[in-house]
């Protein structure tokens, strides 16, 4: 597959996945032989173990070479330790993986609607819960002390973005929008330098879609969720080799949009940078033509299996309920690992 047959779209633009889906023949060709590293990508777990557990067994049955699995929010239903324990639970009896990638989703902040965890009083939020009980959680659930992170696949460098604030307790006009620190932003700026300059291929795990992305990010209930939307877009759309996985929508993978490349006006990297939706462990969802959106009918359990090869990035679409294959897209890489 020719590059320009992925990337040819001007400034602002994006690049459906559907315009260049990968054939299994052309995978074939290259084969095993220059594969770098394989991992997988979920998200939107929400209390729905029954489903994770198929994930990991699925994940295990079909790539048993896998060198991680990347978790990209929305761990828990509400965020309780109790619902931590749970997912580690499932996570213990296995088929476990090499290492786990935990980014916090908004779920992870929805204690405070709960008096208890059997009674929603979001009239009386917070109930008492503090912002710095919630990442606490986290931080316990994660063995970390900050909400962002870098660790390595194979050999692939992973980073994990979030929110550093939980804006309900800011501004009461605001609820689940992320807000990132300036310490933040600096780190992904510096370690995306350091990993371009390593001719490596970066993947990036935060929770919410950035907007005119992939799947629902023009519907108007996810064309908001950054408070520094511009500032994040500026810094990924420099790199061509940069991918970003996010979650939240929960819209489906068998949509020809689960899939972009970005083009960041004002970056001079008129290739733009990938972007990918992660579709979801718990229920899936789609859009109603009004703005709005409608459950996925059926058994919803999908995510995702990226192969790195030496020249490409191979990312399939994985229903775990079915057992099934979706889909899947080559991108080119523009230099050799």
């Amino acid at each position: 597959m020719e590059r320009r047959s992925l990337l040819g779209a001007s400034a602002g633009a994006l690049v459906l996945g559907g315009l260049a889906q990968g054939t299994a023949e052309a995978a074939a060709a290259h084969g095993a032989r220059d594969l770098v590293a394989t991992f997988n990508v979920i998200s939107d777990i929400q209390g729905d173990l029954g489903d994770f557990a198929q994930a990991l067994k699925d994940i295990k049955a079909t790539n048993p070479r896998s060198s991680g699995m990347a978790v990209v929010g929305d761990i828990t239903p509400r965020g309780y330790d109790f619902e931590y324990a749970d997912v580690q639970k499932v996570l213990n009896r296995g088929p476990k993986p090499r290492e786990v990638a935990w980014a916090i989703g908004n779920h992870e902040f929805y204690v405070p609607k709960w008096a208890d965890p059997d009674t929603l009083a979001q009239s009386t939020w917070p109930n008492g819960a503090t912002e710095e009980s919630l990442f606490r959680s986290f931080y316990r659930f994660a063995g970390r002390s900050k909400i962002y992170a870098e660790t390595t696949f194979g050999g692939i460098p992973v980073l994990t973005l979030g929110t550093e604030r939980y804006m309900k307790y800011h501004d009461h006009s605001l609820w689940d929008e992320v807000w990132i620190s300036e310490a933040q932003f600096q780190w992904l700026e510096t370690r995306l330098r350091y990993w371009a300059r390593r001719r490596k291929p970066v993947m990036v795990m935060s929770h919410h879609p950035l907007p005119n992305t992939v799947s629902g990010t023009r519907n108007k209930l996810y064309m908001s969720d950054y408070l520094q939307p511009d500032r994040l877009l500026g810094l990924l759309g420099r790199y061509r080799d940069v991918f970003l996985f996010s979650g939240h929508t929960h819209w489906d993978l068998t949509l020809s949009d689960w899939y972009v490349r970005r083009i960041v006006p004002g970056t001079a990297n008129l290739d733009g940078f990938s972007v990918v939706n992660t579709g979801a462990v718990q229920t899936g969802f789609a859009d109603n033509g009004q703005g709005g959106e409608i459950t996925v009918p059926g058994n919803f359990n999908q995510g995702l299996q990226v192969e790195v090869h030496r020249d490409r990035v191979v990312i399939k679409a994985r229903d775990f309920a079915a057992g099934t294959w979706m889909k899947q897209i080559s991108v080119p890489l523009s230099t050799r690992i």
